[in-house]
């Protein structure tokens, strides 16, 4: 029985709704970047650099940077949970399932680390 559907936790309407909501934040982080490109065709680094440095853009940068980590750790945990199984990997598989988690965790948290001082190094 399902005491609470919106509960956060490992519940499919909360995964559903992080990956819908990240994604939306993408696109218009991607519409924003790739408008600024179409409406200043000839642009360089320093006038990019200008527009990426301000802090409402500074501000969107990080969190499209949250979305695409959040949005990848909750795709790669449903493809660990769908295709890491005993079915396919007989007694290792929650051992397999679990390194690979923790792979993925630790690459999506370095990454995050690296894009965050990327973005800021640019004001």
């Amino acid at each position: 029985m399902v005491t609470n559907a919106s509960s956060p936790g490992r519940r499919g309407l909360f995964d559903f709704l992080v990956q819908r909501v990240s994604a939306v934040i993408l696109a218009l982080f991607a519409l924003c970047v790739g408008g600024w490109f179409a409406v200043n065709p000839g642009a360089g680094h320093s006038e990019l650099a200008g527009y990426l440095g301000t802090p409402v853009m500074l501000a969107f940068a990080s969190l499209a940077v949250a979305s695409l980590i959040a949005h990848t750790w909750i795709g790669m945990w449903m493809i660990g949970t769908d295709y890491l199984r005993p079915h396919y990997f007989g007694r290792v598989a929650r051992g397999v399932r679990l390194a690979c988690q923790v792979g993925v965790g630790l690459v999506l948290m370095a990454y995050g680390a690296w894009a965050i001082t990327v973005i800021w190094r640019i004001a």
